[in-house]
């Protein structure tokens, strides 16, 4: 069975949470090499890795920062299982609701492969996403006109909250090819009428997308509205819906490999 394709998001700056500094950027994953994707604590991604198998590709992804994007190209080296850090009293993105017993959360190992020569930023992403033709513009002309379509239905750019995402097989080569190749420095730069939008709208728009992030571990950045007084909750909605409060994404609390593996 040819290997599936994947999007997996973690943020390379620092934020301290129950005192663990969570970041986890492409050094850090450069570094360690292999790392348990732990902390997922949303259904719709945990269901996602539950479905990678070894072998399948990932495109690993800086969230929650300054320049958002694509950095590197990594591999799924262990199939799902659970994810003891939720019952972790001590883990940033401990969960009381679930038990060695009855896990809830699951996570996947995840190898690192290579860094992109070209990091791909989501603002270009989006531009080229929000364009009104097909036609690639010339400095990424090598992406041609299917390219532009493949970017065009990526969940990143349709639906950009979730922390793990599928990426089909043409977007994914389409992405790799423009990793290696490269081409847009000037772009960014470019204003063309089409997509002219001042800065300030430009830097909202881009928090907005990283803030639509799904309910996963860790705190809330921004205070949320109390619900209704007196309003009770529907039986079996969880706390991890994507129609939640988003909470920041998960990141790897770990330098290296754990050495065990606890109820997997």
């Amino acid at each position: 069975m040819p290997p599936k394709h994947w999007l997996m998001k973690a943020e390379p700056d620092s934020r301290i949470v129950k005192g663990k500094d969570v970041k986890f950027s492409v050094d850090d994953f450069q570094q360690v090499k292999t790392t348990a994707w732990e902390g997922v604590r949303n259904a719709e991604a945990r269901n996602l890795m539950k479905e990678m198998k070894m072998g399948d590709k990932v495109l690993f992804y800086h969230s929650n920062c300054k320049n958002p994007g694509i950095a590197a190209v990594a591999e799924v080296t262990r199939e799902a299982y659970p994810d003891y850090t939720a019952w972790d009293s001590s883990h940033p993105y401990y969960d009381e609701k679930t038990d060695k017993e009855n896990p809830k959360w699951y996570m996947v190992d995840v190898t690192f492969q290579t860094r992109l020569p070209h990091f791909i930023p989501l603002s270009l992403l989006k531009r080229t996403a929000g364009s009104s033709t097909d036609a690639p513009e010339e400095e990424l002309e090598y992406i041609g006109t299917q390219g532009v379509q493949a970017i065009k239905t990526m969940a990143l750019v349709t639906r950009g909250r979730l922390s793990v995402q599928r990426v089909e097989e043409k977007t994914y080569d389409v992405l790799l090819e423009m990793g290696q190749r490269g081409g847009w420095d000037e772009i960014d730069t470019k204003k063309s009428k089409a997509t002219k939008t001042s800065k300030k709208v430009q830097v909202k728009q881009a928090e907005e997308t990283e803030g639509e992030r799904d309910n996963e571990g860790g705190s809330t950045q921004k205070k949320q509205p109390k619900p209704a007084r007196g309003k009770k909750r529907k039986a079996g909605e969880d706390r991890d819906s994507d129609a939640e409060t988003s909470r920041p994404l998960r990141r790897s609390t770990r330098t290296s490999r754990p050495s065990h593996v606890e109820g997997g």
